[in-house]
């Protein structure tokens, strides 16, 4: 099986980064990695960097359906899940679907709706379906959830356990751009009537040829196997670290390094394609010990990742 709809998937990121969202190769690269690995993003920033121009921006690109989800303190799980309205017309109670039945959905401050709320949420995210009154409805696929929380405001919010967190296959952040580049944008002005123009550049065939493409066209051999391993190992046995890397995340890892040698072009994956997506994959899931709390998870695991050696070819 060949690598299909790879040029197609890299002209949307080629697009995306080069054109609208300038300085944020890297955001794009991980949001495009999650499409592909099947699972969902969390975005921790400031805000006022462009979390939501990503999300509205790639869903256009790809021509999927976009649906956003504003998280408040009063937000009920129906809110986004979707409720039986009784229909006089017909006599008979309809389902509305809720902003959830969308290929892309962004779900912006999460980290502000109730933990009620936030389990529906995540349980439609896990399951790929809802149910309302005892009737279960599928989501569309793909299904993309990019969620927002902001790590510097905490005022009124309900931070995600780390149970829910391991839910997210990549958390990662968008970050300023360079100086000149920032220019530019300051100097133009905001995008976001452009983005609501972007024309589809792939169809969705194309989209579902390549995440199968990801899957299973891309061999991942036993040492590679062993050198995850060896790094969910070495999470839970580091002595800042009170929970490591679990077993879902072992499973990220590969899923998200064969993403990276699709768009990278080989049939295979390398150490180097594991390393790329360690700290996005796996720093997250990381519960450190109450006297580390306050060093940085990345920081932690990318020193674990450097301890692990590389295996040889």
């Amino acid at each position: 099986m060949k690598l299909e709809k790879r040029s197609e998937i890299l002209h949307v990121i080629d697009t995306l980064a080069g054109r609208y969202l300038k300085g944020k190769i890297k955001a794009v690269k991980l949001a495009v990695t999650t499409l592909l690995s099947g699972g969902h993003l969390l975005l921790e920033d400031i805000p006022g960097l462009g979390k939501t121009t990503l999300a509205l921006a790639l869903a256009n690109a790809l021509g999927l359906t976009f649906g956003r989800i504003q998280c408040t303190s009063d937000l009920l799980p129906s809110d986004i899940t979707g409720l039986s309205i009784f229909d006089r017309d017909e006599n008979r109670f309809r389902f509305v679907e809720g902003p959830i039945f969308n290929n892309i959905v962004l779900v912006d401050e999460i980290n502000r709706a109730m933990p009620k709320t936030q389990s529906a949420l995540l349980e439609a995210m896990e399951e790929r379906r809802v149910t309302v009154e005892g009737v279960t409805y599928p989501l569309p696929t793909p299904f993309l959830v990019i969620a927002t929380q902001n790590p510097v405001e905490q005022v009124g919010t309900y931070p995600l356990p780390e149970s829910q967190l391991d839910r997210f296959l990549v958390t990662t952040g968008v970050g300023y751009p360079p100086a000149e580049m920032e220019k530019s944008i300051i100097r133009g002005g905001s995008i976001r009537d452009e983005i609501k123009n972007i024309e589809s550049l792939v169809s969705l065939e194309d989209i579902l040829a390549a995440r199968r493409s990801a899957k299973e066209a891309v061999y991942l051999s036993e040492k590679v196997v062993d050198y995850i391993f060896a790094l969910v190992s070495a999470s839970r046995e580091n002595r800042f670290v009170l929970s490591g890397i679990s077993t879902r995340g072992g499973i990220g890892l590969a899923e998200a390094a064969r993403a990276v040698a699709y768009l990278e072009g080989r049939e295979y994956v390398i150490p180097e394609d594991v390393k790329i997506v360690a700290v996005p994959v796996g720093a997250h899931r990381l519960i450190l010990r109450p006297e580390n709390e306050a060093l940085s998870k990345e920081e932690v695991l990318q020193s674990i990742v450097k301890s692990v050696p590389v295996p040889l070819a």
